[in-house]
This record gives C-alpha cells, structure tokens and sequence, in this order.
C-alpha cells in the first residue's frame, strides 16, 4: 500500500535523473546558454523575474484585468527566454508534472470544444496564469528573493486592508445587491477596498492572513514581527467586515490548516503525554471557537445560520439554481467539458439556464473545472491538489529538521491553498486575475521548496 502511495504522488520522483535523459529537455532548455554567459543583465535573470512578479502582484488590485494581462504576456515572454538561456537545472518537480498534466487534459477539451474560438480565449487565459507558477516556481528557490516578492504582496494587501478600514469607519456605497434584503444583515456595510466587490475583497486577503501569520514566525527581529502582526490583525478584520460567507469559510479552513500543521511538524518537541493529543485538540479548539463566534456574534450568526435556510434565503437560491444548471451541463459534457474560460461559460450555459438566473459561472471552483474540463480535469487538478500536499509535508520535515524558519511559510502557503479551496467551494472569485495569480503563487511557493539536488544530497543552499 505503501508503494502505491509513493507511486502516486510521485514521492520518490526524481527529476534530474529525466531531465539528463530527455533529448527534448536537452533540445530546448539552455538552448541560448552561449548568449546568457556573455549577457550582463542576463546574469541577474532570476533577480529580473522576481521585480516582472513584483510589479504584477504591486499592481494587480488597483488596475484593469486589461493591464493585468499585459504583466501576464510580460512574465510569459521573460519566462520563454528564461527557458531557453538556462542551460543550469531547470528546476522541475512532482507538482510541476501535476501543473502540465492539467495544462495538457484543458488543451484537449479545448481542441475538442464544442464552442472552440471562445475555449481558446479561455485556454490563452489559462496558460497566462500557469506561466505565474512555472515563472514563480523557477525564480523563488532563492530564500532572499523570496522574501523579497512575499514582502511585496503583503505590503500591498496592507494597503488593500488599510483602504477597508477606512470602509469600516466611514461607510462604503454598495455598488451591487450584495446582500438579501430581507435578511437580518441588509444593513450592515460590506467592504470591498480597491476590489470592488466584498467577495473578491475576501478571497484576496486569504493569502495575506496565512502569509502574514507565516512571517510572524519567520522574520527575523522583532519590528518585523510586529509589523506581520500589525497585517495579519487588518487582513483579518477586513475579512471579517466584508460579510462574505464564503470569505468566512475560507478564512476558517486556513487557519485551521496552518494550525494543523504547526502541530504535524513540531509536535514531537512537545512533551510526551501531550503528543498524542496535539491533533486532537486543535480539531477540538477549533470546533470550539467556531461555535462560540456562531453564538455570541450576531453578524456572524445572522450570516451563518442563513446557510441553513436553503431557497430562503436569496443568495443562496441564485446558487443552488446556477448549480443544478451546471449539472445538467456536466451531464451532457461528462468526460471533457465544454472547454475552459467564461467566455465559452457564456456561450453554452443559455441553453440550460433557468429563467431570470443568468451567470457569468459556476458559482463552484470544482462545479466550474468539471464543466470546462470535464471529469478527466477534475480528476488531473485533485491529482495536482494531492500531489502538491503530497511535497509539501516531505519538505515540511526537511525544513524542521534544518531548523529552517522558512518552513512557515510552507505553512502558510499550503493554508493558503486550503483557504482557496474552501471560499471557491460557493463561489467562484477564484477565477478573477487578482486571485487566480495569487492561487498560482501559492502553488509555485510550495513547489519552489523542492530540493535542487537528488533527494539523497544537501542542497547548497538551504531554502
């Protein structure tokens, strides 16, 4: 059993042993070595990587999408020539192979779409957003220049959540019906920052709680502590004023993840008769302060119990009949969707729609890649998901036994991926640029703690 289970997450893979037998491998990578050895700014490229990220994840929640896939096509067109003038390791892993087979299994429901010119749109998008992975994978081995774009993207949620605040205390114009009318919260104001909607406020900041509670940990010197402290603090009340239930839930699945696997990786420090119950007693912590807040919170209440009232309750009707719309999709699309991308969404949901429920998606993370891609993409994104769990508690205990800070920010990436999961569970602002990319980040964070050498040898150095 053992076996199939390292088989199957490709534990024991080893990259470099098929990277130094590939004729393709060795045909296209590095195949403009010559020229990066004779290239000055070329000698700084994984520096030049990170600032392209950089000025992406600056600038994502205060521009058009328009801009951001101009920074997207700009990453892209650095990563190519990154490829070809690399003639070092490429830095493939497990994930990596779970990312391409995806890739590979949305191409083909491309190909074979029913709805093909909008289905490509949708692929270009979604090849845009891999290219955030394979960049961000490739140039975040550096431990220095990974602070360095992590410290960005909290700053710049920092002023995301500051911008909230100033919601909080001085009102914000709802700029949709966001909330049921006749629900006992229709009053209250849900803040949306630079993003423009309280939902996707809330997917943004996911990350930036799980990252920022990372380096609460992991920095060094206690101004910066305090500082992480100041944003996971924000992040985390701006969060929670958005009103977003989805938000909410995800909010509560990263914490819960990251303080699992605190207590996976360090619980053999603690004293004995207490190891057995560390598990144990964050599952009943946290079960504990979720029904505390249910109870003695109001808001919290009010919105939670609204889950529980079915079609009652506005929102959550739209939901369920956009859902059962997109089962009927799936039915008659079972093995490779419809194609990826909302345009093709748009294109064929028409035809199954219920009256008055028009949707730009599936409302579902998973509901949405079944549709796009079928059963075969559902089944090769939670391969990924497994794959990608997979490597991280293998590099979790490497980096404990290093005595590496850095393993919080595994930590936290990984709490960061389950905090997506969870939101996009009832929504699907998973699939907005500013989100997407940072999705991507997430999973390239994970992937860029994968050891540079074989899995027998000490890389030189350490993440």
């Amino acid at each position: 059993m053992t076996d199939i289970w390292t088989s199957l997450t490709l534990s024991q893979w080893s990259p470099q042993r098929w990277q130094s037998g590939s004729y393709g491998c060795r045909l296209l990578f590095g195949s403009l070595g010559a020229w990066k050895t004779g290239s000055w700014l070329m000698q700084w490229a994984d520096s030049l990587g990170v600032l392209v990220l950089s000025v992406l994840f600056a600038l994502a929640p205060f521009v058009s999408t328009t801009l951001i896939g101009v920074l997207l096509a700009l990453c892209a067109a650095f990563l190519l020539l990154l490829v070809l003038s690399d003639n070092s390791d490429i830095a493939l892993t497990p994930i990596h192979i779970g990312v391409g087979l995806y890739w590979l299994v949305a191409s083909l429901a491309t190909a074979l779409s029913r709805v093909p010119e909008q289905a490509m749109r949708g692929w270009v998008k979604l090849t845009l957003f891999l290219v955030v992975f394979a960049l961000a994978a490739r140039v975040l081995r550096s431990k220095k220049l990974r602070s360095v774009l992590i410290t960005v993207y909290l700053h710049t949620a920092l002023v995301v959540s500051v911008y909230g605040m100033r919601q909080v205390f001085f009102g914000a114009t709802p700029l949709a019906t966001w909330t049921d009318p006749t629900s006992a919260s229709a009053n209250v104001t849900r803040v949306y920052s630079y993003l423009g909607n309280p939902n996707l406020l809330a997917g943004y900041l996911i990350p930036a709680i799980a990252l920022s509670l990372g380096a609460v940990f992991a920095w060094e010197r206690w101004p910066r502590k305090a500082l992480a402290l100041v944003m996971f603090a924000l992040n985390s009340i701006v969060l929670f004023q958005t009103y977003s239930r989805g938000g909410w839930i995800g909010m509560a699945a990263t914490l819960f993840v990251f303080a699992l696997l605190m207590v996976y990786g360090w619980r053999d420090r603690l004293p004995r008769p207490w190891r057995n119950w560390a598990i144990p007693a964050v599952l009943g912590g946290t079960v504990a302060v979720l029904l505390i807040a249910v109870t003695a919170v109001p808001p919290i209440r009010d919105r939670v119990s609204s889950l529980f009232i079915g079609r009652a309750d506005s929102s959550n009707n739209f939901r369920i009949n956009v859902w059962t719309s997109v089962i009927e999709m799936i039915r008659d699309h079972p093995v490779l969707g419809i194609g990826p991308g909302n345009e093709a969404f748009n294109q064929v949901y028409p035809l199954y729609m219920r009256p008055r429920y028009t949707a730009l998606s599936a409302y579902s993370v998973l509901l949405e890649i079944t549709v796009e891609t079928g059963l075969v993409g559902l089944t090769a994104f939670l391969w990924l998901l497994l794959v990608t769990v997979q490597q991280a508690l293998i590099q979790l205990q490497r980096l404990r036994r290093q005595a590496n800070p850095d393993a919080f920010i595994l930590i936290a990436a990984v709490a960061s991926l389950a905090g997506f999961m969870a939101h996009g569970l009832v929504d699907t602002v998973w699939y907005r640029p500013q989100i997407n990319t940072l999705w991507w980040l997430c999973l390239a964070l994970v992937a860029s703690f994968y050891p540079s050498l074989p899995p027998h040898s000490q890389p030189s150095e350490p993440s």
